[in-house]
């Protein structure tokens, strides 16, 4: 918090001595005044204010300070509150975590993290209901697509008739329920996003885009006066709430009032599609073996013919779009869309996000119209062995990181946290290095340069310092161009700067 007397005011002039920058070997000092970055010159050469702090680096690097454009900040604090089953290889291992939480006293049970795509079994409610008693269960899947429910937890959500013989829940039906797990005291739940958001600014963060499922205006304004500073946020707007940010005047890029600038209006969301492990990405091309109560070709969320008023209205308003489209049609679609609305392109900051299968002719109409390319790497590394079975014959064109970075395309590297850790160091190391774990890279043919990956994590700021910017920055341990892959997973991270205020100081 801002009234920790250790960190130094952002107003305060400050000397950064003695570091590097990227790939360079010569120390450099940087002058800091009033947030911002006025000086980046040669060691020693720096002529320090009046009163101005110092701080010997120690020819640590500098870079500036990270980014993740998608985050679930709220799912993302209750993971770790959750049953975990990242582990679990079947649906019989995940019956039995559920067994021995329900036998150790639990009254109820939230589990997430489960990948049901390899699993040799199905899940089914008659299993969970078999070990769960009167107790509701509900299992949430690591891509938030799909929930695996017991027959109490159906009921006591109103979903017992959509959960059938399955119970499992997708798309629209799981969002649902997710959204009502997340309706927790606010005291409870804004301390958990407290503790997430010092995590987050310990691994280098100073800013995230908030694409929660809730009313975020009111949350991020009520946790910033409470005193909740590590992170800068943007937070995103659904269309179920377009009507009442017209009605409030919101527009992306505002500030919202009371939280010193920390907190803006994002971008408006709609997910178009579902998610590759729930089999639910719309494709050009069906799917594999999936069950009679499954489309062949995926899910399409939200038709063209309602995409194309929802974005226009949100144009309307001041609202920019960031699509959710995962399969190559829902990409296709999507920027159909895009271009009906805006036939000149989007030279903003549009996004679709995650874009992982894409037709090759849609590189160059991303590049056209001006879209952010908003990926997810280390969504590769999770999704490699189901892709590569239900996608299979099509896995040159999923995650096309460096075809997209050649076309011309801004790339924004993010996590989809819960999906994955919100740390952009893991999201920077599969960009790099399309591997994890000492397996081959995964078409290594689509890896970014480290500097590329590095400039895709900064919200368009680049790879380098420079005079001028707000004083957002991070000091590493490492050479983030020379490190290895293992290395920028792990970054040691000893200093985050927020407007030249410290959020994290291991120094």
């Amino acid at each position: 918090m801002s009234d920790d007397p250790t960190i130094p005011d952002s107003r305060e002039p400050m000397i950064l001595a003695g570091g590097r920058l990227p790939g360079e070997a010569l120390p450099v000092d940087l002058h800091l005044d009033g947030g911002v970055v006025r000086t980046v010159a040669p060691a020693g050469s720096v002529s320090p204010a009046p009163g101005a702090r110092r701080l010997e680096l120690g020819g640590r690097w500098i870079v500036p300070g990270l980014w993740d454009r998608h985050v679930h900040l709220s799912q993302w604090a209750m993971v770790s509150r959750r049953l975990d089953l990242g582990d679990v290889g079947s649906a019989a291992e995940a019956v039995a975590l559920v067994a021995a939480s329900v036998d150790g006293g639990a009254d109820e049970v939230v589990g997430f993290g489960y990948r049901d795509g390899l699993w040799p079994d199905a899940p089914t409610i008659a299993a969970l209901d078999a070990v769960s008693g009167d107790v509701p269960v509900v299992l949430v899947s690591a891509d938030l697509h799909s929930c695996w429910v017991n027959r109490p937890a159906a009921r006591r959500h109103g979903l017992d008739e959509q959960a059938g013989e399955s119970g499992v829940l997708r798309e629209d039906d799981c969002f649902r329920l997710v959204r009502e797990l997340d309706d927790l005291p606010d005291d409870v739940l804004d301390a958990w996003v407290d503790e997430a958001s010092r995590a987050a600014a310990a691994r280098g963060v100073v800013g995230v885009v908030d694409l929660e499922m809730r009313w975020n205006r009111d949350d991020w304004a009520r946790r910033a006066a409470r005193g909740a500073d590590s992170l800068r946020v943007r937070f995103g707007i659904y269309t179920r709430d377009l009507d009442r940010a017209r009605a409030e005047g919101l527009h992306s890029g505002d500030e919202v009032a009371g939280t010193a600038g920390l907190v803006r209006v994002g971008p408006y969301k709609v997910i178009t599609d579902g998610s590759l492990n729930t089999r639910t990405a719309w494709c050009v091309d069906p799917y594999p073996g999936l069950g009679s109560d499954q489309h062949p070709h995926g899910v399409v969320n939200v038709p063209y013919d309602e995409l194309v008023p929802h974005l226009r209205h949100a144009e309307r308003i001041g609202l920019v779009p960031a699509v959710h489209a995962i399969g190559d049609r829902a990409n296709e679609r999507a920027l159909d869309a895009l271009e009906a609305v805006r036939p000149g392109g989007w030279q903003g900051r549009a996004t679709i996000e995650h874009a992982q299968l894409l037709r090759r002719d849609d590189l160059a109409r991303f590049a056209a119209l001006g879209i952010v390319a908003s990926v997810q790497p280390e969504h590769a590394m999770d999704d490699r062995d189901v892709a590569d079975l239900y996608w299979s014959g099509r896995t040159d064109r999923a995650f096309m990181l460096r075809d997209l970075a050649a076309a011309g395309v801004e790339l924004a590297l993010g996590s989809d946290a819960p999906v994955a850790p919100l740390d952009p160091w893991i999201a920077i190391a599969a960009a790099v290095g399309r591997s994890r774990a000492g397996r081959e890279p995964w078409h290594p043919e689509q890896r970014l340069d480290a500097r590329a990956a590095l400039a895709a994590s900064t919200d368009g700021v680049g790879a380098e310092v420079r005079e001028g910017m707000a004083a957002d920055l991070a000091v590493v341990e490492l050479d983030p161009l020379a490190a290895s892959v293992d290395e920028l997973r792990g970054m040691p991270v000893a200093l985050t700067l927020l407007g030249g205020r410290a959020t994290h100081d291991a120094l």
